[in-house]
């Protein structure tokens, strides 16, 4: 199980480095046991990105990249920064931990420009829109869902061109639906669940994960835990049961993972912090005592699940693709390399 792990190109398609995201982390040097941490992990691909809107969406999304960016290049010993698929190949060889710098948002695309600026700035992949409508389409939680609209279709048309990857995993069922079927390419649902094992309004229907796959795209399995199972315990078994029904709906090779949560997991947040994050969320996420799932919410939960698919009689070929090969076929189709 380990010497499997280590074997594979382990991907994780929504990963913050860090989910305290204020300068009493980014501004200083990383310590040694989140290094070792890192490490550890498994991990080679981490999508660093989190949700920004609002009216400062765009200046908000500038700083993100220029603190993160800043701070990737300041621990070169131990990430690179992402610009095409071969460079996750490349930090694999060398032992180091590749970020992709991504949003989990759109409202910073003030204009169609703002696509290639971004691009090239670093950003590989966004969301189409959060939680909440935006300018591009509407969100899981909105009551009212429209689809995408005129300026989405724009955005969505420029991210194929530039070579973006899209990603509908905060995206209302219509948005979702229409955004798959608006792209020429492969999109993705970086870190999402299956609405036919737990009705809630952030994962997503058999109807989209069929389409998705149609047109070529992945979609990551998350462990959070309101997002896994209505009832506790809820453990690695429940997240595995998941990704069996994204098989068997649509084959092995659509899967993936995007755990939704940094290396160590929500629930040691400082106790303020964790109730600022909560409030941020409508009734609808239904968050319960505890965020994370029991038994992934440590740096080496990637370990842990790939012994779990081995108890469920998955190949070690068909684990590489779920770790990290269908992610990687993906990012490769978009970004080149």
């Amino acid at each position: 199980m380990i010497d499997l792990v280590h074997e594979s190109l382990v991907i994780d398609m929504l990963a913050p480095i860090k989910i305290a995201f204020g300068p009493e982390f980014y501004a200083t040097r990383m310590s040694a046991q989140d290094e070792a941490d890192f490490r550890a992990s498994g991990i080679t691909g981490f999508h660093h990105a989190v949700g920004l809107g609002g009216p400062d969406a765009r200046e908000s999304a500038l700083d993100f990249f220029a603190i993160w960016g800043n701070y990737v290049a300041r621990h070169a010993h131990l990430f690179c920064a992402v610009g095409t698929a071969a460079d996750l190949v490349s930090a694999k060889r060398d032992g180091k931990c590749a970020i992709i710098m991504g949003l989990q948002n759109a409202d910073h695309f003030q204009r169609v420009a703002d696509v290639k600026h971004f691009y090239e700035i670093g950003q590989r992949c966004s969301q189409l829109t959060y939680n909440s409508q935006n300018r591009l389409g509407s969100g899981s939680t909105d009551r009212v869902d429209g689809g995408v609209s005129d300026f989405g279709v724009s955005i969505i048309t420029e991210m194929n061109k530039v070579g973006m990857l899209i990603d509908v995993s905060h995206c209302g069922d219509r948005t979702t639906l229409d955004a798959i079927e608006l792209s020429p390419k492969p999109i993705a649902i970086t870190h999402s669940n299956c609405r036919a094992l737990l009705n809630h309004p952030r994962v997503k229907t058999d109807e989209a994960i069929r389409a998705l796959a149609r047109k070529g795209g992945v979609m990551g399995i998350t462990g959070v835990r309101n997002f896994v199972s209505k009832t506790d315990p809820t453990t690695i078994a429940n997240i595995v049961d998941h990704i069996d029904h994204v098989v068997k709906l649509t084959g092995i090779e659509h899967v993936g993972i995007g755990t939704d949560s940094d290396l160590n997991g929500y629930d040691d947040m400082p106790a303020e912090m964790n109730k600022q994050l909560r409030a941020g969320y409508k009734d609808s996420y239904a968050f319960r005592d505890k965020i994370d799932v029991d038994g992934f919410d440590h740096p080496r939960k990637m370990f842990d699940l790939t012994e779990e698919l081995l108890r469920r009689r998955y190949s070690d070929a068909n684990i590489k693709a779920i770790l990290g090969g269908n992610f990687y076929r993906l990012l490769a189709s978009t970004w080149g390399g």
